[in-house]
This record gives structure tokens, sequence and C-alpha cells, in this order.
């Protein structure tokens, strides 16, 4: 795995490539595919509670929640179920709540729903993937926003509220666009595209980030086609917009820095990182610039190559023959 099973602060995408080859790749029959997503409402069993004692059992008979989706607190048992009550039994709070179902809206039609078409499309490129456990949760944000492994995921609702909510995530402006419902399916469908996504461990290069990156944006756009670019990479329109039209000053850039094959965590931490903007290359640059350009050069790869498949491209280790392949020179799509 090269990305963290959790969190949405590495989350991203790019322009999508657009050709006759690539629809039909993404036309893909589900009709026999079957898949079972198993749901559970995990914050109105919490919000049943009515003592500290009461939170330490709906605790105890979930020890997965203190151990993995708590684990950030670093808060002991007793500790962590005392914060849980006081947070259920605050008025505030219970007005955040009831804020929030209605700003999230059903849960099936929204999440669940959208959710088993995408596990679907997985199980069809690969037969043997089961359906993770779906739980919701709304702690105040003493969870985290997605926990992800692969039997289960918790979502923590209370992140997601969007800018009308009452209160939001402690992150930084640039993060909050992406805290709305919208970007949870999208989200998790990335973070599941790590089972199936293969990086050369030994390759340390700036190149084999960018596309293990790209690997993953495609994986999402296939498996969602009608997903919009700024929900699979978390780019504003207006940065998509700018960042496709200059993509050749930025391909230079990286060129003229020889940058593909820098190894050096720091330097390689100023494009692959979430950033406000990319510093060195302008301020209309937005940051994670080189997931960006990941996606651009796997979208050529695959367009130069429409008969490798979704599981072949995600089996590819070799970050510098995509690059080869793809022919990718900065160059924007030709519109048809």
């Amino acid at each position: 795995m090269f990305l963290p099973r959790f969190a949405l602060f590495c989350f991203l995408i790019s322009v999508s490539f657009v050709s006759c080859n690539k629809d039909k790749r993404l036309e893909s029959d589900t009709s026999e595919a079957v898949v079972n997503v198993q749901s559970e409402n995990l914050d109105q069993a919490l919000f049943a509670c009515k003592s500290v004692k009461d939170v330490e059992n709906f605790l105890d008979a979930r020890p997965y929640l203190a151990k993995e989706y708590f684990a950030s607190s670093q808060m002991d048992p007793r500790q962590l179920a005392t914060r849980l009550f006081n947070i259920s039994q605050n008025p505030d709070f219970q007005a955040f709540r009831s804020q929030l179902d209605s700003l999230i809206g059903d849960r099936k039609h929204n999440i669940l729903d959208p959710l088993a078409e995408a596990f679907k499309q997985i199980k069809y490129h690969y037969p043997a993937f089961e359906a993770p456990k779906v739980q919701f949760l709304v702690t105040g944000f003493t969870g985290t926003d997605l926990y992800i492994t692969d039997s289960r995921i918790i979502i923590g609702l209370d992140y997601f509220g969007g800018p009308s909510a009452m209160y939001r995530p402690d992150v930084f402006d640039y993060q909050l666009r992406r805290y709305q419902k919208e970007y949870i399916v999208p989200s998790i469908v990335f973070f599941e595209s790590n089972r199936f996504n293969k990086i050369d461990p030994t390759d340390k290069t700036l190149l084999a980030d960018m596309i293990g990156y790209g690997k993953g944006y495609a994986f999402v756009k296939q498996i969602m086609p009608t997903a919009e670019d700024s929900l699979v990479i978390g780019y504003s329109a207006d940065n998509l917009r700018r960042t496709d039209a200059s993509q050749q000053q930025i391909w230079a850039y990286f060129i003229a820095g020889k940058l593909l094959y820098e190894s050096a965590e720091m330097k390689k931490k100023k494009f692959i990182e979430e950033r406000p903007f990319t510093t060195e290359i302008g301020q209309k640059v937005p940051g994670a610039i080189a997931r960006w350009v990941g996606w651009r050069i796997v979208n050529r790869f695959r367009a130069e190559n429409p008969g490798v498949t979704l599981s072949e491209l995600m089996g590819m280790e070799n970050a510098a023959q995509i690059l080869q392949e793809s022919g990718y020179n900065g160059e924007p799509d030709e519109v048809e």
C-alpha cells in the first residue's frame, strides 16, 4: 500500500482523457455481479446510551472502535466513553446531529446505493472482491473522517456536513471543500484502489509516486465514470481548467528540474503532498500537482494502449514503462 487507509488529506484527481477506446472500457456489464452491502447506523446505538457505562458497553461490544477508529484520540476506554457520552448529551451537538441528518439526507440513497453500484463495478474487474461492511458514526470529530479496511468502512458523518453545517472539521480552508457528502463515495473508491494498485517497493522516485496516484484516480474514474473530476481529485473546477491549460509549462518545469527521478523525500513532498498551491511553479498551480501529472500520464498511457484492462493497469509496477509507453510530453488532449 502506498497510501494511508483513512483520512481525506491525500485525496485528489485530474482531467480525464476522453476517447472512443476509453469509453468502451468504461462500459462494464455488471448485470450478473452480486454485491451485498451490509450497513449499520452505529450513531443511533451510541446516542441511545443513557450513561457512561452504557457507552463503555457499546465500545466493549465493538473493540475495533477504540483500537482503530478512535486510535488518534489517545484516550483510555473510560476517558473515551466519558467524552462520547458528554458529547451525546450536549444540546448544541444534538442540534448539530439533527442538522446532519438533514444535510446528509437518506443514507441509503445518497451513500449506500452509489457504493453498491461502485462495488459491483469492482467485482466485475475483480471477481474475488467482497464488499466491506459500512458503518456510520457521529462523534463530534473524536474519530476520523473515514476508516477503511478490506472488511470494514466507518464513515464519520460529522465531517461531511458541508459549508452549511454548524460545525466543520479542523482542517485548512483549502481542504474544507472536500468535506461534503458528494465526496464520500469517490473517496472510498479511491482508497479501495489500494487493494489492487501494485507499486514497486524499491522505486523511491517521484515518478513512482505520481504513477501510483495516477493509477488510483484512473481506477475511480473507471469504477465511477459519471463522477465529476472535481469529486475524484479534489481540485476545484477552476483549478482543473487552469491546470489543464498550463500543463505544458508544468511539465517543462518537471523536466527542467529533473524531478521525475528525484528520490529525496523533502523535495518530493513539495510536489506530491497537498498544499494551497505549488509555490515553486506558481501561485495559480494547485498543490499536489505531481499527482495530477501522474494521472495525465496514466490517462495518456491508456489512450495509447486501449487493450490494457483495468486489472492489468493496476498490476503494472514499472512507472518508467508507463511513462515511456504513454508518450506524454505535457500536451493537452485533443478535443473530439
